[in-house]
């Protein structure tokens, strides 16, 4: 599809209100309310949206129990599989159009999003193939008597899915694919700051010919649509990515009916550079750990400890990291680095900048909004480089979702370990040494959900994804992931 860079115009973009949608219809909120979605690049109204509350989630659901209970469930693992591999066909014909969406509604640089390509549309194909891979076990029992005792793996039933803003085409194949692989049924939410790529993400899936019921979307706010999905007693189990107040919110609202959950939350992850890095590779990916997607990124790596002996060099080497990039608008396909999603997220942001200043952190680059007149419309914010950062500061204990980097100094491997863990979250960690055996060692000791040694952020269909302690629980990708979506019953039969 030829997309024009100079208008940003789309075809999903016709002008016209968006639907949400609930069974086979797309409609609008029960109430009439609306509300626009930005680009955060120029401010300019992409889309008005439906605003969804309780009463549209109450439909959402009553469709995908119908479905759950009628002709989805009655589809064999290998029709599931068949319609699987048609929407990841799809999914894969679209991207252009797909990657345009997310960059248009949340601000990331296009050649980024389209270079997701390969692993999402890949995941969607590794899940099909899950889908008739989904057995349980027989048991050989101390009974008395002749007794067969087995598991059966069933699917929870309706789930209900919350995703964040800050990539919209990952958060919808990482919520629908094991739905449909494990013969679940979807009611989703997207993020209020980032809702057209989910909608589009939907229509394919019709077009597809996933049955109607088997996802609905329903655009809305936390406080209404989302914390209607959290309470709803028709709902099984809910898949949440996002804060740790509102994870722990759906926490307290998934008690009526004793949801199931799964909480991929908050984040403040150590990167650690030992000084026999490999600093050419080293540092340029310690600084991208912290400035990719605008530092949007829940596993960014914003703590980044540095054995005292290359300190200087790595401050001074992502300091230049930071200059070199180039920030504007994601259309632009030579941008590095594209707008934070909304106001509120820029004056998160600075506001962090400003509390580093005042803790006496050294600003050694950036820390600035962009004012010039190609900018000054939209939430663009310079990479920033802190040094000479002590673990008590804000910057080095909050999330802030901003391109903003902690450079703090180490000596020993106990005393990085000791203040690496020194943090309520625990999603991501990345270590630098050519020690084979440090690199065991730590990645041992360290709480998190992931370690990457002498990389960092890789992730594969294979491999699970998740968080300890404060970064939630319950895993994404990998076949870790369909457990979260399927009960396990236990069998007997006596034939004796």
């Amino acid at each position: 599809m030829n997309l024009d860079p100079a208008t940003d115009r789309h075809p999903f973009l016709d002008g016209l209100p968006k639907r949400m949608l609930i069974g086979d219809r797309w409609v609008a909120a029960a109430s009439g309310k609306t509300f626009e979605t930005r680009n955060p690049a120029t401010g300019e109204v992409l889309a008005s949206v439906p605003e969804g509350d309780a009463e549209d989630v109450d439909r959402a659901v009553a469709a995908a129990r119908a479905a759950f209970e009628g002709p989805w469930r009655r589809l064999k693992p290998d029709e599931r599989q068949a319609l699987m591999f048609r929407f990841a066909d799809l999914v894969d014909a679209h991207w252009d159009e797909l990657a345009w969406l997310d960059t248009l509604d949340m601000g990331a640089p296009i050649r980024h999003t389209r270079g997701s390509r390969r692993h999402l549309v890949g995941l969607m194909r590794w899940f099909a193939g899950q889908a008739t891979a989904i057995y349980g076990q027989t048991a050989d029992t101390s009974m008395n008597g002749s007794m067969f005792a087995a598991t059966l793996k069933e699917p929870v039933g309706v789930v209900g899915s919350i995703i964040p803003w800050n990539g919209p085409l990952w958060a919808m194949v990482f919520k629908t694919a094991p739905v449909l692989a494990t013969g679940c049924t979807l009611v989703l939410k997207p993020a209020e700051d980032a809702p057209l790529t989910p909608l589009r993400f939907a229509e394919l899936a019709l077009e597809a010919g996933i049955p109607p019921g088997v996802i609905n979307i329903v655009t809305g706010f936390g406080h209404g649509a989302g914390a209607a999905i959290a309470a709803h007693p028709g709902i099984d189990k809910v898949s949440f990515t996002g804060s740790v107040a509102t994870g722990q919110a759906i926490v307290r609202a998934s008690a009526g009916n004793l949801k199931r959950l799964s909480l991929e939350l908050g984040g403040k992850s150590p990167h650690i550079l030992f000084d026999d890095a490999d600093l050419e590779r080293a540092a340029p990916a310690a600084a991208m750990g912290v400035f990719a997607n605008a530092g949007q990124i829940c596993t960014a790596g914003t703590r980044v400890f540095v054995q005292r002996g290359i300190y200087d060099r790595v401050v001074e080497a992502m300091a230049k990291v930071g200059d070199g990039l180039r920030v504007g608008a994601g259309t632009d396909p030579d941008s590095d680095i594209g707008p934070l999603v909304s106001p509120r997220q820029l004056d998160r942001v600075l506001g962090y900048v400003g509390s580093a200043h005042e803790d006496g952190a050294r600003l050694v680059t950036g820390g600035t909004r962009f004012t010039d007149a190609a900018r000054a419309a939209g939430n663009f914010v310079s990479p920033t480089v802190f040094a000479d950062v002590s673990d008590p500061m804000r910057i080095a204990r909050e999330e802030i979702f901003g391109p903003v980097a902690s450079v703090m100094p180490f000596d020993t491997l106990d005393e990085v370990v000791q203040r690496a863990n020194d943090s309520p979250f625990g999603l991501g960690a990345g270590v630098w040494t050519r020690d084979v055996g440090r690199a065991h060692a730590i990645a041992r000791r360290l709480q998190s959900g992931s370690v990457w040694v002498n990389c960092y952020n890789q992730m594969d269909p294979s491999m699970p994804f998740g968080g300890v302690k404060m970064s939630g629980y319950g895993r994404e990708s990998g076949p870790q992931q369909l457990d979260e979506y399927l009960h396990v019953k236990g069998l007997w039969i006596q034939h004796d």
